[in-house]
């Protein structure tokens, strides 16, 4: 299957927190999304793998996503080697992409920043054709470089490039966040309370996006990052 719009994330609940909108808003306008996420965030303080995984299940079906997978790294020990390297061009080369969302460039999480990097030289090695890379159907897997790379931004704040509006997809976005209960904020729950547990931070996140949409003339907002210049062909485009 081939997608339009392919997002990695370094653990489940990356991509509902920072760009759940912008995914939310391309499905609506029939484009096929799916998110890779990198590994299943067992060092999490809350929850188990097994409960996240099934939380992804269910904010995948919020967003209408066209495919998810995990690739099962080790949460907090990852690293930019060919190992993990190949494996995320593998999945670039089987999705083929036209634009591909990763983590912010830099974070509080390092796993964040590390793996805005991987990403970004994977989606290079991808477009090379002498680096062999075998589908597990054991057929080979073409050399594809997607047409852009994005970074949505995370906790740290990062000045936007850009901005893409998602107002009237903020349901969207809360809903698919919220389906990570584990993480968020239950005072029914007794695990520790942890960053993104405090019942401030889902504020944070809202506030945030009021801003960014605020900067754009509309009600919700969310900001990228990119590590070239982009060009149009249209000064439409831009409105």
């Amino acid at each position: 299957m081939k997608v339009d719009i392919l997002v990695f994330a370094s653990h489940p609940d990356d991509a509902e927190l920072s760009c759940s909108g912008t995914i939310a808003r391309h499905v609506k306008m029939g484009r096929k999304v799916g998110i890779i996420d990198l590994t299943r965030g067992e060092l999490g303080t809350r929850g188990t793998p097994e409960t996240r995984e099934q939380e992804a299940v269910k904010a995948s079906a919020i967003l209408g996503l066209s495919v998810r997978e995990n690739l099962d790294m080790p949460d907090g020990f990852f690293d930019l080697s060919r190992e993990f390297m190949i494996a995320v061009a593998g999945k670039v080369r089987q999705y083929q992409p036209e634009i591909v969302l990763a983590n912010a460039v830099h974070d509080r999480h390092p796993d964040h920043g590390r793996a805005a990097k991987l990403v970004e030289e994977a989606c290079f090695y991808s477009g090379l054709k002498k680096i062999s890379i075998i589908a597990h159907d054991g057929k080979p897997l073409e050399a594809w470089r997607p047409k852009v790379l994005y970074h949505y931004i995370q906790s740290n704040y990062l000045d936007p490039d850009f901005i893409v509006d998602i107002s009237g997809y903020w349901d969207i976005k809360i809903n698919s966040i919220m389906a990570y209960s584990s993480q968020f904020f239950d005072p029914q729950s007794d695990e520790p309370e942890t960053f993104i547990s405090n019942p401030g931070f889902l504020h944070f996140i809202e506030d945030r996006c009021k801003v960014w949409g605020h900067m754009i003339g509309t009600e919700f907002g969310e900001g990228f990052t990119v590590n070239r210049r982009i060009g149009v062909r249209n000064l439409f485009d831009l409105i």
